[in-house]
């Protein structure tokens, strides 16, 4: 099953990433190709009031982070209690253990190698559940900023694919961040369930909570995963600080199309610093998991190459829609793209 899911998460990454890097080349043998695919991608205001006929409205964004929200709570509670259940105790028959193997000798390599094992296994849950927790707190903030931040046009809509392909890409991503433990983790579930039925809540919760076992998880990450979470919440910063200015542009404005160009923060340098914000936050899931895991490596290509290719088409929106506007900013990569 574990490697069953992982293969298939990362073929459905490299299947979403191919049509958005076929069309960011630039040729003009492919412009069919790329306008097809631009007119899957298009929301709010660069999309034409005339591709209307397959489109929801742009306010049904909530709609990702509520589902993003109670699934990375679900895989976040079911890893933690994982990593819970199987921390060791130090218990005294496992200190005799260990004395009568050091005296004979015998199975020493053994057990040596079975604790080296055992140790990198609940280091990769622990980075499974850092980056859990990593990923609630970029969804709870999303959640909240499309309640109360953001004041979409009534005439802002999205096209119906790609209103099924941000369901995919918040129902994908929690997993990929905990794919790797997915056979323990659907064991355990089943496990609990039968203990469940078995002795009933009450008997379950009969014992009290070690906390030291609980936050244990944390004690066992690596120096790079902290990294991770210092690039992961420099782009939490700017991304809320870019969102707030896109909210207040529409203040007392939701029953007008009027579109006014945005000052401040990373705008002083790209049309769309909130997708750049965007890629910093999962390269920050990219560094905090080692750099190692190639289906996190496939979730940030996906969100560079789809969110380059909005942020081109913004862009040059900007550009048409205002004479004035400040032809030293790019689309989304300063001084580069």
């Amino acid at each position: 099953m574990e490697i069953g899911l992982v293969t298939l998460l990362r073929a459905a990454w490299i299947a979403a990433i191919l049509p958005v890097v076929i069309a960011l080349i630039p040729s003009s043998k492919l412009n069919f190709f790329k306008q097809l695919v631009l007119g899957f991608a298009k929301r709010g205001k660069i999309m034409q009031s005339s591709s209307n006929k397959l489109s929801v409205p742009q306010k049904l964004f909530i709609h990702f982070y509520i589902l993003a929200f109670v699934w990375t709570t679900l895989l976040l509670a079911a890893t933690w209690l994982y990593a819970y259940s199987t921390t060791p105790k130090i218990s005294e028959p496992l200190l005799f253990s260990s004395i009568a193997s050091h005296l004979t000798g015998g199975s020493r390599i053994f057990s040596l190698q079975r604790s080296h094992t055992s140790k990198e296994h609940r280091s990769r849950i622990a980075v499974s559940i850092f980056l859990l927790l990593l990923m609630e707190a970029q969804v709870l903030r999303r959640l909240f900023e499309s309640i109360y931040v953001f004041k979409y046009s009534p005439s802002a809509r999205m096209h119906i694919l790609g209103y099924l392909t941000g369901l995919f890409f918040y129902t994908a991503v929690p997993l990929s961040l905990c794919c790797n433990n997915a056979t323990e983790l659907y064991k355990f579930g089943l496990s609990l369930i039968q203990e469940f039925i078995v002795k009933g809540k009450d008997r379950m919760l009969a014992s009290g909570v070690d906390w030291s076992r609980f936050f244990n998880p944390l004690m066992q990450l690596r120096w790079y995963t902290w990294i991770g979470a210092a690039i992961f919440c420099w782009g939490w910063i700017h991304q809320r600080r870019c969102h707030a200015i896109l909210g207040s542009l529409r203040e007392n404005r939701e029953h007008s199309d009027e579109y006014v160009v945005p000052h401040g923060d990373w705008f002083q340098y790209v049309s769309s610093p909130h997708y750049l914000a965007e890629i910093v936050i999962y390269a920050g899931f990219v560094v905090a998991s080692g750099c190692s895991d190639l289906t996190i490596w496939l979730l940030w290509g996906f969100a560079v190459a789809n969110l380059a290719l909005a942020a081109a088409e913004t862009h040059r929106w900007y550009l048409h829609k205002f004479d004035n506007y400040p032809r030293t900013r790019f689309a989304i990569f300063p001084s580069v793209y």
